[in-house]
């Protein structure tokens, strides 16, 4: 029978004929002719400052959501298919594009940082840039930070064939990983993608054969991954170092928009409650009847989350719960799911993981997964609604304005996750069905406090000892193991040392430090799902607000405004924490023996 919502998504819509689109090399030469009049702009001088920032600020803006889109047209077709040459191609030319678009708007940074005080509260003063004063503001207090602008378009220049060069070599790296398993007799060959599914297989023998493999085909790229990695983070020391930041956390933390007392206070309080969550995983690891947990158990369905749900099933499950909270998430993620804006083939040739993405000139989004049926398949998707809802919600707003850091973008995401997830557990009355949809939520505890972490202090050590010189793969996956064993308090039997080169967030070369933003997305997303249940369907509208703020807010001015809450103190991540013992709690008590 049919599906009645289509697996694979229409990008045609934005630019008919893929990689070879005619339409998307238009695009491509409208931003390059647009930058050129930018850097124009720029060079010239009228005597009007404010006059020539107002229309710079119009224009680079345009630009914006032109590379915008183009951007997330590109990283479409990487994923769909990452053995598409022409696609890589297109996308090293968006990088070029976007390195001149860096270039320009590291100069008109500049601009904003030498314009008087007077003339910047008059352009500030201006209808036509009121929604964007505080990311103006932002721009010309970070070019303060940095170094002359000519050395930071250097920087950038040198950067395509650098640094995001190691970077687009990881993706190649990745392409080529190919998985063998035995079906039916047969030798078969796995995209990375299609075998991460299997890691979370209900049958305990299928993930150990699967893991062991992973492990194995990892291995063979490790000297590869290794030097990539390496040259990764060299280039960021040596930029902090030229620019004086001697903290490698200053770049995300300002990325994210957040201070480094919130960022503490968080990881204060998920310490203080990881008590709960050691409880959970012996308790597993008695129901799986081994010892303690192996890495490919953490994940391992209990209960008749074990089961397969059908694309259109989960499609409609999602939907049904997001109306529960509100009609208008709901419809558009119907309209989503009917009009193609979601990749779920299980296919090879796909890129592992999952991401939403936006193409703000045509205002929609894509999201990429690979669709096997499993409970975590349905998290994901609703995860990734999330993330679509939040930009669709702020698809009228200055292209600036837009531009949320992902920590607060991890919130929506998240958010949706627990309304799914939530609405799901109190709906049904079969034990086993409770369990299992119980035992899922816990889970992304478990990812949370304890997986996330671990990439953290792997990550921040890595950094720490690459300041000595290059990190050997040994010393590699030493590091990632201790990480490991130390984040989920010893309770993990096999670990998974080369989780470093498997997990492609350590190579992204947009955003350093990949990691903690999703635990604060699901703390901050924990509070707000409370005040949720608090107030009801007035909530709602609350909600949609606050996401509208995302671009235009440090998370602790968002967090005041919205929640009445100090993100500095520990008492709102406590709180937050301490929901999940609830879970653990109420999975302890049924699966105790009697």
């Amino acid at each position: 029978m049919a599906n009645q919502y289509p697996l694979q998504w229409n990008l045609d819509v934005f630019y008919p004929g893929g990689s070879k689109s005619e339409a998307f090399a238009a695009e491509l030469a409208g931003m390059e002719n647009g930058i050129g009049k930018l850097n124009e702009l720029l060079s010239g001088n009228n005597g009007d400052p404010v006059g020539r920032l107002l229309e710079m600020t119009a224009l680079s803006q345009e630009i914006l959501l032109a590379f915008r889109q183009s951007e997330s047209f590109v990283a479409c077709l990487v994923a769909q298919n990452m053995k598409d040459g022409a696609a890589g191609v297109l996308n090293d030319r968006v990088k070029t594009i976007a390195a001149k678009y860096t270039s320009a708007m590291t100069k008109y940074d500049n601009m904003l940082r030498g314009v008087e005080d007077a003339a910047l509260e008059e352009l500030l003063g201006k209808p036509e840039v009121s929604e964007i004063a505080f990311n103006l503001r932002e721009r010309r207090e970070i070019a303060k930070q940095k170094m002359a602008p000519e050395l930071e378009a250097l920087a950038g220049d040198l950067a395509i064939n650098g640094y995001h060069g190691w970077g687009d070599f990881y993706d190649t790296l990745v392409s080529r990983a190919q998985f063998r398993v035995e079906e039916n007799g047969e030798q078969k060959l796995l995209s990375a993608g299609q075998m991460f599914n299997r890691l979370s297989d209900g049958d305990r023998t299928v993930r150990q054969t699967a893991f062991a493999e992973w492990e194995r085909e990892w291995s063979s790229f490790a000297e590869l991954g290794a030097e990539t990695l390496n040259r990764l983070a060299g280039f960021r020391l040596k930029l902090y170092e030229n620019r004086g930041w001697d903290n490698v956390l200053r770049e995300p933390l300002q990325i994210n928009r957040m201070s480094e007392a919130t960022l503490n206070a968080m990881w204060d309080a998920i310490e203080e409650g990881k008590t709960s969550l050691v409880a959970y995983l012996e308790r597993k690891a008695r129901l799986l009847g081994v010892e303690k947990l192996d890495w490919h158990d953490v994940e391992a369905p209990i209960g008749s989350s074990a089961k397969t749900v059908s694309y259109d099933e989960g499609a409609a499950f999602i939907i049904e719960q997001f109306r529960e909270f509100d009609p208008r998430l709901a419809e558009f993620s119907e309209m989503a799911f009917k009009d193609a804006w979601i990749e779920a083939e299980d296919r090879a040739g796909k890129r592992p993981g999952g991401f939403c993405t936006a193409f703000p000139k045509s205002g929609q989004t894509r999201i990429f997964m690979t669709y096997s049926g499993t409970a975590s398949n349905i998290s994901t998707l609703a995860h990734e609604l999330g993330h679509a809802y939040h930009q669709h919600v702020m698809n009228d707003k200055p292209a600036f304005a837009q531009e949320y850091a992902m920590n607060v973008a991890e919130t929506a995401s998240t958010f949706a996750e627990m309304i799914v997830s939530d609405r799901a557990l109190k709906a049904t009355e079969d034990n086993e069905e409770k369990l299992g949809l119980l035992e899922d939520k816990i889970q992304r505890s478990v990812a949370f406090f304890m997986n996330i972490h671990a990439r953290l202090l792997f990550e921040t050590r890595f950094y720490e000892k690459r300041k000595q010189g290059l990190v050997s793969v040994d010393e590699l996956n030493g590091l990632m193991e201790a990480a490991q064993r130390e984040a989920y308090r010893d309770k993990l039997g096999e670990v998974h040392p080369y989780f470093w080169l498997s997990k492609l967030h350590f190579y992204a070369t947009d955003v350093p430090f990949y990691n903690f933003p999703y635990t604060f997305g699901y703390l901050f997303s924990a509070g707000l799902y409370a005040k949720a249940l608090e107030e009801g369907p007035a909530f709602a509208d609350k909600y949609v607000a606050l996401l509208r703020d995302t671009g235009s807010m440090t998370v602790e001015e968002l967090a005041r405004k919205h929640l009445g809450v100090d993100l500095e103190k520990a008492d709102f991540w406590r709180a937050a924490v301490a929901l999940t013992d609830v879970d653990v709690k109420q999975f302890l008590d049924m699966t105790e023996e009697k």
